[in-house]
């Protein structure tokens, strides 16, 4: 299992499935080991696990087909993420 550097990884960069198309643009990273990706036509974020993540380049690449990742990525912040201050007791 390779590492990835999280910090490689910066806002705008395309996010390019294993078949060589770009199904995403990065927001930004968050701190839950996610990637937030731009929002889509709808106006909904998605968000990436970094787990999916092969290796950045000018890119973010992953390791499966843009149909299968658009299917499997989260319409919600992951546990930790972006959750500060969020829940109002």
């Amino acid at each position: 299992m390779h590492h990835i550097d999280a910090s490689q990884i910066r806002p705008h960069m395309p996010v390019v499935c294993s078949n060589g198309e770009q199904f995403g643009t990065v927001d930004h990273t968050d701190p839950g080991a996610a990637i937030k990706l731009t929002k889509d036509e709808q106006g909904q974020h998605h968000w990436i696990p970094m787990s999916w993540v092969t290796r950045v380049d000018e890119h973010v690449h992953v390791d499966r087909p843009g149909q299968q990742a658009m299917q499997e990525w989260s319409t919600e912040a992951p546990q930790g993420a972006e959750t500060v201050g969020a829940r109002a007791s």
